[in-house]
C-alpha cells in the first residue's frame, strides 16, 4: 500500500499531541482512579476508531479493516502486560500515585523499540516470505506456553535488565517523590522507580516476541503495523487502571489469548504457504481474523464472569495487603532492594 507523508505526518501530529496533553493532564503524583481510566480508556478507544473511520475514507476499506484488526489484536496481547505490571509494582512496592509516571515513561520506550521492531519484521517478510512460517511457529508455542505455564509466576528481582542497570547505575532503596535519580553523599544514583521503570521496558522485549509476529500476520505494510500498535501501546495505560482490580476475576483469558495465538499462527502458516509454495493455498482475510479475536475475547470474558475462579489461599494476602499486593498505606516506602 502506497502511504502518502502527508499521512504518516498526521499520525505522527496525532501521536504527540496526546502525549503532550496526557503528560500535562498528569503533571502531578496522583493515584488514578477508576472514573479517570475509564474516561482515559475511551478516549484512546475513540481516537483509534476514527483514525480507523479516516483510514477508510483515505486508504480504503481494506486499510481500515486491517488497522482495525491489528489494533485489537495488539490491544488483546497487551492484556498479559498488565498482569506482569501489577507484579512488577507489587514487588517493588511501587506507591500508586507514581505508578503512572512509570508506565508513562514504559510507554515511550515501547514506542521506539516496537517502531524499530516492526521496521526490521516488515523488511525482512517483504525479501524472505517464508520467515513467516518462523513466526507461525513461534506464536504456536507461544500459545501452547501460555495454556502449559498459566500458573507460573515471573520473578521481577531475577530480571536481567535490572541486573545490568545495578552494574551500571547505582540503586538506592527508598522511593524520593518521582524521581529517578537524586544525590546522595556526592554521588549520583538512581532510585527504585528506575529500576521499575527498566523492568518494565523489558517485560514489553519480551512481550515484542509475540506481537510483532502476530501484527505481520494481519499485515506487512509498516504504516499499518506501526500505527495500530501505537495506538493500542498509548491506550495500556489507562486500560492497566481500568482493570486493575478486575484481572483476576477474567481467568479464562489466558486460554482466549493462547487460542488467538494459535488461530494467528495458523493464518501466518497460510500465507507463507500461498506466497511460498502455491497460490492456490487459501489465506484467512483480516475480517474473518477480526471477528475470530472479537469472539474469543468475548467468550474469555462472559465464561470467567460465568464460572467465577474459586477463591485461592493468597486472596486475603492480596485483600489486607492493598491494591494489586502494594503495602496498604498510599505513602512511599522502603521498597524491595532493586
Amino acid at each position: 500500500m502506497n502511504v502518502p507523508l502527508w499521512a504518516w505526518l498526521a499520525f505522527g501530529s496525532v501521536i504527540v499531541v496526546m502525549l503532550l496533553i496526557d503528560l500535562l493532564a498528569h503533571r502531578g503524583a496522583h493515584v488514578i482512579g477508576f472514573r479517570e481510566a475509564a474516561i482515559w480508556s475511551s478516549v484512546w478507544v475513540g481516537i483509534s476508531l476514527i483514525f480507523a473511520v479516516i483510514l477508510a475514507f483515505t486508504l480504503g476499506g481494506d486499510a481500515s479493516v486491517d488497522f482495525t484488526t491489528a489494533w485489537l489484536l495488539e490491544k488483546s496481547l497487551s492484556v498479559d502486560n498488565l498482569f506482569v505490571f501489577a507484579l512488577i509494582f507489587g514487588y517493588f512496592q511501587v506507591p500508586r500515585e507514581y505508578q503512572h509516571r512509570v508506565l508513562f515513561f514504559g510507554v515511550i520506550g515501547a514506542l521506539v523499540f516496537r517502531g524499530i521492531f516492526l521496521a526490521l519484521g516488515v523488511t525482512i517478510v517483504s525479501k524472505f516470505s517464508a520467515v513467516l512460517f518462523v513466526f507461525g511457529a513461534i506464536l504456536m508455542y507461544s500459545a501452547w506456553k501460555l495454556i502449559k505455564d498459566s500458573d507460573d509466576t515471573v520473578d521481577p528481582g531475577k530480571s536481567i535488565a535490572v541486573r545490568l542497570l545495578r552494574k551500571v547505575v547505582p540503586i538506592g532503596d527508598e522511593y524520593h517523590g518521582s524521581k529517578f535519580f537524586i544525590k546522595q553523599a556526592g554521588k549520583r544514583i538512581g532510585t527504585p522507580l528506575l529500576a521499575v521503570v527498566v523492568a518494565i521496558e523489558a517485560a514489553d522485549l519480551v512481550f515484542a516476541v509475540d506481537s510483532v509476529p502476530a501484527v505481520l500476520a494481519v499485515s506487512d505494510d509498516a504504516f499499518i503495523v506501526y500505527s495500530s500498535n501505537a495506538f493500542a501501546i498509548l491506550g495500556l495505560r489507562a486500560l492497566y487502571f481500568l482493570l486493575s482490580g478486575l484481572l483476576e476475576k477474567f481467568h479464562y483469558l489466558g486460554q482466549g489469548l493462547a487460542f488467538i495465538l494459535a488461530f494467528i499462527g495458523v493464518k501466518l502458516f497460510l500465507q507463507a504457504g500461498h506466497k511460498t509454495i502455491s497460490e492456490s493455498i487459501p489465506e484467512i482475510p483480516s475480517l474473518a481474523s477480526l471477528g475470530v479475536i472479537v469472539v474469543a475475547l468475548a467468550a474469555a470474558i462472559l465464561l470467567s464472569l460465568r464460572y467465577p475462579a474459586p477463591p485461592s489461599d493468597d486472596d486475603h494476602e492480596a485483600t489486607t495487603g492493598g491494591h494489586l499486593g502494594l503495602p496498604a498505606t498510599d505513602h512511599p516506602a522502603p521498597a524491595r532492594q532493586a
